[in-house]
Order: C-alpha cells, then sequence, then structure tokens
C-alpha cells in the first residue's frame, strides 16, 4: 500500500515551515496547501500543475538538491502516479530519493519511505520483482533506524504483505499483516485508525483466501474503530464499508451487501464530492452487485457513471478508466449485447498496454475478457491466441503457481472444451485444480470451480463414474464455505442433477433440479436469468420423461422470464423458444413447434453471426422437424448447412459434426437412400468413438442406427455384432 496523499502532502508543510526564513516559504505554503486540497478532491491533474510551480519555487530559491525539492518531487511523482502516468511519475520518485540519498544517507528513514514509494509505483504496474527489493530494503532501514516495534516498520511489513498478496503468496503475506497489526496495537493502541487498516488489510487477504468467518469479524472491529476515530462521514469509514458489502457479495448476501455498498457510495459522494474517483469505485461496485443479481437496467446508469467521472478525472488513458470500460463491456456480454461490448474490451485492452506495458497481469485480463466474448460467440480462432497470450504473461508476471494463472488454464480449457478438444482440455483443468488446491488451500470456493469444470468436462465424454464424485465434491466445498443457500451452491446442484439427467437417473435429479431453483428464486429473485435456467432444466426433465404437461408451464415461465430479462433477441431466448419446440415436436405437435424453431434461429444469426455452432443446432432442429414431416426436401439444405457450420466451427471431428452426420444419414435412410446414408452413419460413430471413447452411450446410438441399416440391406451378420455391442455399452452405463 502507498503512502496516502495526506501523509505526503503533510511532510512537504513540514519541511517549508523548518525553512520559512526563506523569502518564499508563504508562497511554498500556499502551494502545498492548495496541492492537499486537490489532492482530495481527487483533481490530480490540476496537482500537477500546482506542484511543478511548487517545484519551480523550491528549486529556484534552495537549490536542485534540497530535501525540500525532494519532498515536492514526491508529491509531482504521486500525483502521476494517481493519474496513471507511471513513465512520467518514475523518475520524479528516483529523483527524490536520490537527493535523500545524498543528503540523509542510504540508511535514513526518510530514504525508506521514498523507497517504499517507489514500489509502490512498480506494483501498481505488475513490476512486482523490482517492488519486493525495494519495500525489502524499506523494512531493513526502518527496523535498523527505528527498532523493530515503531509504527513506521509495521508500515513496511504491511506494504510487503500487500505485494504478496497481490501474487497470491498468501502464506508469506499473513503474518507480515499479524506482526504489522501487533506493532501498531502495542504503539498506538487498539483503537487507532493504523490498526483500523491492518484490520481491513488482514481481512481483505482471508476473503481472498475465501476464509470469510475470519475476516468478518476483522472488517467489524476496523469498521467500528474508524466510526470512532474518524466520526460515521468519513472516506475510511466507507471503504470499510464497501469491503464488508464485497465480502457479504461473494457469499451471496445480496441484501446486506446493496445497503453498505449504498452508504459507501453515499459517504464518499458526500466527503469527497460527486465526481471523485472514489466515487467511481463505489459506483462500479454497486453496478457490479446488481449485474450478479441480473438487474441490469440498474448496473447500467452506474457503470456509465462510473466511467465519465473517471475519465474526467483521470483522463481517457488511465488504468481505471479501463477497468470502466471492461465491466460495461461485461455487463454488455451478459445481455448478448456482443457488438456493444467489443469496442470496449478493444479500448479497455489498448489502454492498459500503453499504461502499464504489454506484459502486466492488467493487459492478461483485458485479453481474457476480450477471450471470453469471442468465445460466447463461437469466434474459437481469435479467442485461442488471447487466451494463451493472457496465460502467458499471468506464468511470467505472477509465477507458474499463482491463482490467477490456474484461471487462466480454466478458461483456456474451458475453450477447448467447446471445440470437443477434450484431449487438450483436460491437463489444463487438472493444472488449473492443482494449483488452486495448493495456493488456497482444499476448500476453497475456486477449487469448487475447477473440480466442477473437470466433471462437465467427464460428463461431456460419458465418463459418468469420473464426474459424479468431483461435482459431489464441489457440492460439499460450496456448502460448507459460503452456506448452502449460496447461487454457487445451486449450480453445483444443478451440474449434479444434469449428470443424473444424462443418466437416465430422473428420480435422483429431480430433487436437486427443485433445490437449486429454490435457493436460485430466494437469493436472486424469481425473475433472474439463472432461475430461468433452473426452470428449463427441470421442465427438460420432465419432458425426457414424457410428463409433458409438467414441462410446458416451466418451459413458458423460462422464455418470460428471459425475454423480461434479456431482451427478445438474445441468444438465451433463442434456447427457450428452442426448448419449447422441442417439446412440441415430440407430442407430434408440429404447426406450434416450427415458428418457435424459426424465431430461435432467426435469433441465433442476428445475435452471433449465420456460422457460429448455435446457428447450426438451430438448423439442425428445424431440419429434424421436417423430416419428421417427411418434408425432405426442406430438410437436407439445413442439414447440410448445419454440418458446414459444424466442421468450420469446431474442426472435422467434433460430437456435434457426428450428430449432424448421423441425422443427415437418418434422411438419407429415410428415403432409402442407403448408399448415401452408410458412409455418413460410419464417419459419424468414428468420430464419436475416437472424441468420447467407446463406451459412451452416443456411440450405442451410432452402433444401433447403423446395425438398422444393415437388416434393411440384408447384412443380418455385421448389424448382430453392431448390436451387441450397443447392449454392452448401454448396460455399462445404467
Amino acid at each position: 500500500m502507498k503512502k496516502s496523499p495526506a501523509v505526503l502532502l503533510a511532510t512537504l508543510l513540514s519541511l517549508v515551515t523548518n525553512v520559512a526564513v526563506q523569502a518564499q516559504g508563504s508562497k511554498w505554503e500556499r502551494l502545498n496547501a492548495e496541492a492537499t486540497s486537490l489532492y482530495k478532491q481527487g483533481r490530480y491533474d490540476q496537482v500537477v500543475v500546482t506542484e511543478k510551480k511548487a517545484l519551480q519555487v523550491a528549486e529556484q530559491n534552495l537549490g536542485p538538491d534540497h530535501l525540500t525539492v525532494a519532498a515536492v518531487l514526491n508529491n509531482l511523482a504521486r500525483a502521476y502516479d494517481a493519474l496513471g502516468q507511471y513513465a512520467q511519475a518514475e523518475p520524479l520518485y528516483k529523483r527524490s530519493l536520490a537527493i535523500k540519498e545524498k543528503v540523509l544517507g542510504p540508511d535514513n528513514p526518510d530514504v525508506a519511505t521514498s523507497l517504499n514509494n517507489l514500489a509502490g509505483l512498480y506494483t501498481a504496474q505488475g513490476q512486482y520483482a523490482q517492488a519486493e527489493a525495494l519495500y525489502k530494503r524499506s523494512l531493513a532501514i526502518r527496523e535498523n533506524a527505528l527498532g523493530p516495534d515503531n509504527p513506521d516498520v509495521a508500515t513496511s511489513l504491511n506494504d510487503l504483505a500487500l505485494l504478496y498478496g497481490a501474487q497470491g503468496r498468501y502464506a508469506q503475506a499473513e503474518p507480515l499483516h499479524k506482526r504489522s497489526l501487533a506493532i501498531w496495537e502495542k504503539a498506538l493502541g487498539p483503537d487507532h485508525p493504523d490498526v483500523a487498516r491492518s484490520l481491513n488489510n488482514l481481512a481483505e487477504l482471508y476473503r481472498a483466501q475465501g476464509r470469510y468467518a475470519q475476516a468478518e469479524p476483522l472488517y467489524k472491529r476496523s469498521l467500528a474503530i474508524w466510526e470512532k476515530a474518524l466520526g460515521p462521514d468519513h472516506p475510511d469509514v466507507a471503504t470499510v464499508l464497501n469491503n464488508l458489502a464485497a465480502l457479504y457479495d461473494a457469499q451471496g448476501q445480496y441484501a446486506p451487501a446493496e445497503l453498505f455498498y449504498k452508504r459507501s457510495l453515499a459517504i464518499m459522494e458526500k466527503a469527497l464530492g460527486p465526481d471523485h474517483p472514489e466515487v467511481a469505485a463505489s459506483l462500479n461496485n454497486l453496478a457490479g452487485l446488481y449485474t450478479a443479481q441480473g438487474q441490469y437496467a440498474q448496473a447500467e446508469p452506474l457503470y456509465k457513471r462510473s466511467l465519465a467521472i473517471r475519465e474526467k478525472a483521470l483522463g481517457p488513458d488511465h488504468p481505471e478508466v479501463a477497468a470502466s470500460l471492461s465491466n460495461l463491456a461485461g455487463l454488455y456480454t451478459a445481455q448478448g449485447r456482443y457488438v456493444q461490448a467489443e469496442p470496449l474490451y478493444q479500448r479497455s485492452l489498448t489502454i492498459v498496454e500503453k499504461a502499464l506495458g504489454p506484459n502486466n497481469p492488467d493487459v492478461a485480463t483485458s485479453l481474457n475478457n476480450l477471450a471470453l466474448l469471442y468465445a460466447a460467440q463461437g469466434r474459437y480462432a481469435q479467442a485461442e491466441p488471447l487466451y494463451k497470450r493472457s496465460l502467458a504473461i499471468m506464468e511470467k508476471a505472477l509465477g507458474p503457481d499463482h491463482p490467477s494463472v490456474a484461471a487462466s488454464l480454466n478458461n483456456l480449457a474451458g475453450l477447448y472444451t467447446a471445440q470437443g478438444r477434450h484431449a487438450q482440455a483436460e491437463p489444463l483443468y487438472k493444472r488449473s485444480l492443482a494449483i488452486r488446491e495448493k495456493a488456497l488451500g482444499p476448500d476453497h470456493p475456486a477449487v469448487a470451480t475447477s473440480l466442477n469444470n473437470l466433471a462437465e468436462l467427464y460428463s461431456a465424454q460419458g465418463q459418468y463414474a469420473q464426474a459424479e464424485p468431483l461435482y459431489k465434491r464441489s457440492l460439499a466445498i460450496r456448502e460448507k464455505a459460503l452456506g448452502p443457500d449460496h447461487p454457487d451452491v445451486a449450480t453445483s446442484l444443478n451440474n449434479l442433477a444434469g449428470l443424473y439427467y444424462h443418466q437416465g437417473r430422473y428420480a435422483q435429479a429431480e430433487p436437486l433440479y427443485k433445490r437449486s431453483l429454490a435457493i436460485r428464486e430466494k437469493a436472486l429473485g424469481p425473475n433472474h436469468p439463472d432461475v430461468a435456467t433452473s426452470l428449463n432444466n427441470l421442465a427438460a426433465l420432465y419432458d425426457a420423461q414424457g410428463q409433458y404437461a409438467q414441462a410446458e408451464p416451466l418451459y413458458k415461465r423460462s422464455l418470460a422470464i428471459r425475454e423480461k430479462a434479456l431482451g427478445p433477441d438474445h441468444p438465451d431466448v433463442a434456447t427457450s423458444l428452442n426448448d419449447l419446440a422441442l417439446l412440441y415436436d415430440a407430442q407430434g405437435q408440429y404447426a406450434q413447434a416450427e415458428p418457435l424453431y424459426k424465431r430461435s434461429l432467426a435469433i441465433r444469426e442476428k445475435a452471433l453471426g449465420p456460422d457460429h455452432p448455435a446457428v447450426a443446432t438451430a438448423l439442425n432442429n428445424l431440419a429434424v422437424l421436417y423430416d419428421a414431416q417427411g418434408r425432405y426436401a426442406q430438410a437436407e439444405p439445413l442439414y447440410k448447412r448445419s454440418l458446414a457450420i459444424r466442421e468450420k466451427a469446431l474442426g472435422p471431428d467434433h460430437p456435434d459434426v457426428a450428430t449432424t452426420l448421423n441425422n443427415l444419414a437418418v434422411l438419407y435412410d429415410a428415403q432409402g437412400r442407403y448408399a448415401q446414408a452408410e458412409p455418413l452413419y460410419k464417419r459419424s460413430l468414428a468420430i464419436m468413438e475416437k472424441a468420447l471413447g467407446p463406451d459412451h452411450p452416443a456411440v450405442a446410438t451410432s452402433l444401433n442406427n447403423l446395425a438398422a441399416l444393415y437388416r434393411k440391406t440384408g447384412r443380418e451378420k455385421e448389424a448382430q455384432a453392431l448390436e451387441d455391442r450397443a447392449r454392452v455399452i448401454v448396460a455399462m452405463k445404467r
């Protein structure tokens, strides 16, 4: 943590007082007071102007190597630092440091302060190795000069601990935070604001590790100290309220989180004015809460106001502006507004690359976000190099065992999974899991996420026996860490139910789907998109059992929620339309199904582009409808277009390609075009065996279809062999 602006500027005032005998002393005092006021208002560009004047006066009257000049240089650097103009800040910090070392000697406590500030600059840029060396030298100077129990030693320990925390080195950070806290409590008393700051930082460390029960009492004690010492309307009180809100937010306790976020925002606006960067941060956090609850209409104006404040206060090229752009883009992505999201993500990436350099972790995050957008659109070829570059940056900047590296590995694995590249995805998921278990402990929610994703990979391949214990462990971790009513618990329940659904274990799936739905309705409200997902999945369960009367109202409610929450043209609305059409299709209600399929197809083509895999799915399903009605001439071109899209987007060996090949073969088979059907059945079977393994249920389906063809063409012996093999597979999966 960098020294607060108030402390730095107060140092300047002290120095100015010592030289007040000079003719220009009153001018320096005036400039210093002006700079202090501007800094508190977040008007950093004007601080730069004021400090430049102060620097000119100081250099003219005291010479270039005076300590007052060093103090002004430090404050000017701090202003550039706040503006994200790191290249301008660095030489000023270094010159300030050099003056102090020359005048005071290399082991003076004031030198330690300069080292600490320069280290803060490097930390902001992700230059952790450079920062660590400076923080350690600062700590050594202070311990040697001031003794091990001095409050300034506590500051150095705190800052070094924050550096380790940023790098995911939690085991190294914790004892430093604790020692820092002990020093401050002993030196300053248990109710000092610096004790509150230390409690808050230790709580932040615990929150990052998912140790919520340990974090909460520390936040609350920190809040009580600050409210007592500084009053209920101080910005530091707002900071702790914000952090406590984030704790509740992480646990899905949205109602108390909202109250604290709003109170934090109100304090910041009152104390700092409506256009301060800290107000922008509060707006951003409240918007994030609304986004998590699917309250997109409430989130958007907050994100936009946050962005406007940051652009005005910090300039259009500040990293915090990039963060606001990214968050607004994330909102648009969640709504399926991909065209609006992409330029925001791209501008965010450009800003952080320019401000922080191409190898900063924030650049990696921007690359990851843009890749997620491309992946959502099925633009896999564009997403992959971005994910890979993001991963490389994270590994280089943070080390191979950092939780952020695990996140990058997870996302790249997700891309491969979507493309059916399971063999490439599996080792990435496993490495991500291993990193998280080592860095965060076996019971962290992020570990649950890795377990869940690896289970999904196995489930997609029909490896249900391997998937089930992973889903169950993920569920157990989330229930313990987050409580039984957290939305992430609902996700785990939903996924485990999905596993049972695919295995035909409907009686086990139903109570899980229902519990997942109940949690989401309670935690997120009845009209959240995740509630729509639960309704849709429960409907699919009833649909699979032929309980059409129970399924239909659930599908319809899911569709209504999605249309209201996401708009009529969102891809998730297309999914609901498709699933309701499938229900009608299964009942032979073709006239009701067809317009739904067509609307689903139109939405996907418009939202995702004509070559997205989801468009191929819509084409395939509409073709199946025509096929069932004997409208073969209309079905065939749809199957062929679906096949072409899937081969291009997913590669020739993806299971979805096999599905389309199978369906086109069925079409030819129904028309007696056996010579055309046979090679398609065979290619479909070969793909399924290669992609999913020889014992997957889909392989059994392919075997049976090809066997039926053989029987029609008089090849009874070959047909019997295929049917026998299919029966073995089905028996294995029961």
